[in-house]
């Protein structure tokens, strides 16, 4: 920056002395005076302008420097006014003598007797051009009687001989209408000569002669030493006797001498040029004083300037120490600036920058240092928040010091914003909370006696009184221990899937026992006692007759629901694996619901089915039976709660919707019926766990079975309403083909 201004001030003088010279030679040029000065004097004035600009920055700056007590800003202050001083000084000397000097020699410019001289000049100029156009005017007069007695058609031959008399270089007769009747010269071969106009004519015809003088009015004398002439008209004498005849005018054309003329437009030159600049004296004056004014400024702010570029040389060296001497006690060691100088001040640089890079050497090497330990502990940071596993990190009272993403997706609550709080104090993890402390208390006491280094326990969240399977009732498998410095470290695991399937593998592995246990025997059952009512059909009395066809009956009765049960888990048991072919979702519900149409149902069923589904990947025999169970099962809550309320049943309402964001189809169900139990909600999909008196509880878990086969997920939440229960809702969420194929 200081190189910069320094160039730029160094511009704007060499502009400014470059411009003086112009406008000195502009003041002795009266042409390039009129042309140029009012740009240069601009021009030179807003150099002027910028060389004070650059003064008035650097003279704040300087004050700010002083006011702040910067190291080295007084010697500039006083190196800058001597500077100053000394080129000031001796140029106001010079600009007072020069002011008295152009003040008074410009009035002794205009002197009365030059004045004079010149005004007798351009009147004997005038004098002698007209006593020369007057002696012309008689000379052609005098000429003029040779053509008294000569008829039109012969004054050719006479002109000539006028023309050579007179020196004339164009002689021409005209008659009394101005038209020509002959001529002689120039206008000779010109088809239409100058004529005189009709005043020339009369003066010519009542004075008998007159004459013009033409030419001088030129723009430049070259032109006006050639094109001056004097122009004579006179009137020819006719006969007094004899027939009479129009009056003829001969016209003679002399040119002037052009020694005579240039002196002539020279003395009306310089009379014109004298009176203009004695009318302009006072702008004269002070254009030559303000061009002096302008020369003392440009001189004087160039001294300025340079004096204070000096002097920032001479301190630059100081106020780089103390700069550089502030930055280090401000921790700040990046590289120093070196003054490229041989004297003491640039050596004393030069150690500074030396020592300086020694410092920085050594805190580069610290830094290193930590830099490795904190990338050491990014590493862990990053591997900790990309665990499966929820990671906790407690103190000795269960306060959180810190957790992993895994920990708030696993306990389905904000961990981070809990930091520094109790793990007891995050909504619905009191007892879980109580329950890790206690296994810590313990693990702390048994650790000495038993050298255990961590402990592990299952845990079982509960479920609120409504919410979505799968995010409630959390299973989880937690391990902790003891970190150096007094925390503790939680580990847990979610392992609601795992536990969900091995209840479903446990329930396959029952159902298969039970088919093949309990089916056997109950067709042998079920025909013994339809024979036995035969073989003593009519060989018992009445009384005994009915007891026996009741109890035959009972027994096909309960063997038949016996059955019905056993093909049930059979069929849960031996779902087979889906096979997965593009179908349209929409027309798969559309040809469901034609089985519940109003005269085949109790309850009615709502369709609301988004057009723009694309197909999915499934396989239509197994979701329609996922449609049919989940129907059923909405059409009995239904009428459940309607029987209850003795209120019509309203209806069940099955709707198909694409996600704009994760392109998936989903399809649900809702019904106005009682809802689920908590204790029913978070076990819904577990076969064997229904809340209908007599439901096998095999239809949700169906469902969930086929859903995992399609890659889909389920959810099922009861519909709350000002906190009150308004029925369930079960939907599940499909890939669509795009998504899948992407």
């Amino acid at each position: 920056m200081r190189w910069a201004l320094g160039i730029g001030a160094a511009l704007m003088c060499a502009i400014g002395l470059v411009l003086l010279f112009l406008l000195t030679q502009a003041t002795n040029n009266r042409d390039l005076y009129e042309r140029n000065f009012a740009w240069l004097m601009g021009v030179n004035v807003l150099v002027a302008v910028l060389l004070l600009a650059v003064l008035a920055w650097g003279a704040l700056r300087l004050a700010m420097r002083l006011k702040r007590g910067r190291f080295g800003s007084r010697l500039l202050m006083k190196l800058a006014g001597i500077f100053g001083v000394v080129g000031v000084i001796p140029g106001l000397l010079i600009y007072v003598v020069s002011y008295q000097f152009v003040s008074r020699s410009i009035e002794s410019w205009f002197d009365v007797r030059v004045e004079g001289a010149l005004s007798s000049g351009v009147s004997l100029a005038r004098v002698t051009l007209d006593t020369m156009g007057a002696d012309i005017g008689s000379k052609t007069r005098e000429s003029s009687t040779q053509l008294a007695q000569v008829p039109d058609a012969a004054a050719g031959l006479v002109l000539d001989r006028i023309k050579d008399q007179l020196g004339a270089s164009d002689i021409v007769l005209w008659n009394a209408s101005g038209q020509p009747v002959a001529s002689a010269g120039q206008s000779r071969f010109s088809l239409n000569p100058d004529r005189p106009t009709p005043q020339q004519l009369r003066n010519a015809r009542q004075e008998r002669m007159t004459f013009q003088i033409e030419g001088l009015d030129d723009i430049t004398t070259a032109k006006a030493e050639d094109n001056a002439r004097v122009k004579a008209l006179v009137l020819v004498s006719t006969p007094t006797l004899g027939l009479l005849v129009e009056p003829r005018f001969l016209q003679a054309t002399v040119s002037l001498p052009p020694a005579l003329v240039a002196n002539a437009i020279a003395v009306q030159e310089a009379n014109r040029e004298y009176q203009e600049r004695a009318l302009a004296r006072g702008g004269l004056r002070r254009m030559y004083i303000g061009t002096l004014t302008l020369s003392l400024f440009l001189a004087v702010f160039g001294a300025v300037l340079l004096a204070v570029l000096l002097g920032n040389q001479l301190v630059r060296p100081l106020l780089l120490l103390a700069d550089g001497v502030r930055e280090v006690a401000a921790g700040n060691l990046s590289p120093k600036a070196v003054i490229q100088s041989n004297d003491e001040l640039g050596g004393l640089t030069r150690s500074f920058a030396t020592m300086t890079q020694q410092l920085a050497d050594a805190r580069a090497a610290v830094e290193r240092s930590m830099g490795e330990v904190d990338a050491a502990r990014a590493n862990l940071q990053t591997i900790q928040d990309n665990l499966t596993a929820g990671v906790i990190v407690l103190d000795a009272m269960g306060t959180i010091l810190s957790s992993n993403p895994g920990a708030t997706r696993i306990l389905r609550a904000p961990m981070a914003a809990f930091e520094g709080k109790p793990l007891a104090d995050v909504p619905g993890l009191a007892e879980f909370a109580t329950a890790v402390q206690n296994h810590f208390d313990e693990f702390h006491r048994e650790r000495t006696h038993h050298g255990l280094d961590h402990w592990q326990h299952p845990f079982e969240l509960d479920a609120p009184p409504s919410g979505v399977v799968g995010t409630q009732g959390t299973s989880l498998v937690a391990r902790g221990a003891e970190l150096p410095g007094g925390a503790r470290l939680l580990v847990f695991d979610d392992i609601s899937e795992i536990v969900s399937a091995q209840r479903a593998q446990a329930w396959g592995e029952v159902a298969r026992r039970l088919a093949h246990e309990i089916k056997n025997p109950l067709t042998p059952i079920q025909l013994s006692a339809e024979r036995l009512a035969m073989k003593l059909d009519g060989k018992v009395p009445p009384a005994e007759q009915a007891v026996l066809n009741k109890s035959v009956k009972t027994i096909v009765e309960q063997v038949d629901a016996m059955k019905r049960l056993v093909n049930e888990f059979r069929d849960y048991a031996r779902l087979p694996a889906a096979e997965l072919h593009q179908l349209d979702l929409n027309a798969l519900v559309n040809d469901v619901l034609h089985l519940y149409g109003s005269e085949n149902a109790t309850v009615t069923v709502d369709a609301d089915l988004d057009p723009r589904n694309p197909h999915i990947n499934g396989d239509a025999q197994q979701l329609r039976q996922v449609i049919h169970n989940l129907l059923q099962n909405a059409q009995d809550a239904t009428q459940q709660a309607a029987e209850q309320s003795a209120e019509p049943a309203k209806p069940v309402r099955i709707s198909t919707v694409l996600s704009d964001t994760s392109n998936r189809v989903r399809l649900t169900v809702s019904d106005s019926g009682p809802g689920f139990p908590a204790h029913i909600l978070q076990r819904a999909f577990e076969p064997y766990v229904t809340t209908k008196p007599r439901g096998t509880g095999l239809g949700l878990a169906v469902v969930k079975k086929i859903a995992d086969e399609h890659g889909a997920r389920v959810d099922l939440v009861n519909r709350v309403e000002n906190d009150v229960v308004k029925g369930a809702q079960v939907s599940l969420s499909f890939p669509s083909d795009i998504a899948s194929a992407l």
